[in-house]
């Protein structure tokens, strides 16, 4: 599957986007985020706090429980605020 990242998600990590191939014991977003953050000190510190993060699948926005199963993206941002 593709993840995602925006603003500073993306900034911290150093990429936009990347293909992952989590293992089977990696089944919600919030599954997905913890092994991630099993990466690198860069993904620790993007998800340092990850209730904050926000996330969609396949252009849906989903919960941390939502089951990744068949996802083509999973994308994580920080929460947005409008103007």
């Amino acid at each position: 599957m593709k993840a995602v990242y925006f603003a500073w998600v993306r900034e911290r990590i150093g990429r936009t986007e990347e293909i992952v191939s989590p293992p089977a014991e990696v089944v919600t977003v919030g599954d997905l985020i913890g092994w991630l953050i099993q990466r690198g000190e860069e993904y620790a510190y993007a998800f340092e706090k990850p209730n904050v993060i926000r996330a969609a699948i396949d252009r849906k926005h989903v919960r941390h429980d939502a089951p990744i199963a068949g996802a083509g993206e999973v994308a994580f941002f920080p929460p947005m605020t409008g103007g």
